[in-house]
């Protein structure tokens, strides 16, 4: 089978800090690969190396197109949506207008519909619809910029702790668009603490320690050890 996306060898760096050390990962079309581990592992830091956020070297080959140096907009052209950690919506626009903005260009009448349909799948945002992004909560933001992300259909979603601050009914919509997101033919890269919810959904796991990858295998390879010593207490959570 081709890989949807191959990492090899990334390294990636702040300043002089060097915080990624030949990173390898491999995402294939229908994947939802959970990426975990202790805080100031690497994780986020690879994400963001992905999609050209911070300065790293190595190859990633994204549908068989090499994507190191190109920058995080044509990235994303190419079909990868990426939800950081921190809640980033235009706060003085509306929910609808920050959805809006996640559509591809050129969808014309197509775009309402597509508004109208994600607000159906996430009702907890319907209500809010002409409400400034910014007067929302912190789990109505976060469930935002995920929705907006979706809006841009992506082949490969990246998605950094997304069920941080929200309620469970709202972690089950999130689970079911992922899901459903993955059985359509994408992929998602998944980088989530909660392993109880992230293990019921993921393919397959892959843990950073150090800024390299430690494991990668099955979920159900995923042993206590693995966990107690790679990703901490409060993991099952």
């Amino acid at each position: 089978m081709t890989a949807l996306l191959e990492a090899r060898s990334v390294c990636a760096w702040y300043g002089d800090a060097q915080v990624l050390h030949g990173v390898d990962l491999r995402i294939d079309a229908g994947e939802l690969i959970l990426l975990c581990g202790r805080n100031g592992s690497g994780r986020s830091t690879f994400a963001k190396a992905l999609v050209g956020l911070v300065r790293r070297a190595g190859s990633v080959v994204f549908a068989g197109e090499e994507l190191i140096g190109l920058p995080t907009f044509e990235i994303a052209r190419r079909g990868i949506g990426y939800v950081a950690e921190q809640r980033e919506v235009f706060p003085t626009l509306s929910v609808e207008d920050n959805l809006r903005l996640g559509i591809k260009p050129g969808a014309g009448r197509q775009a309402a519909r597509r508004i109208d349909e994600a607000l159906e799948r996430f009702p907890m945002l319907a209500p809010r619809r002409a409400t400034a992004a910014g007067a929302l909560s912190g789990g109505e933001q976060q469930m935002l910029v995920l929705v907006r992300a979706l809006m841009g259909e992506p082949r490969l979603l990246i998605v950094d702790e997304p069920t941080e601050g929200l309620a469970p009914q709202a972690v089950a919509a999130v689970a079911d668009c992922l899901k459903a997101l993955c059985d359509e033919g994408g992929a998602v890269l998944l980088i989530e603490q909660r392993l109880t919810m992230a293990q019921a959904l993921a393919h397959r796991a892959a843990v950073m320690g150090h800024g390299r990858i430690v494991f990668d295998g099955a979920v159900q390879a995923l042993d206590a050890r693995t966990v107690d010593e790679w990703i901490g207490l409060g993991a099952g959570r």
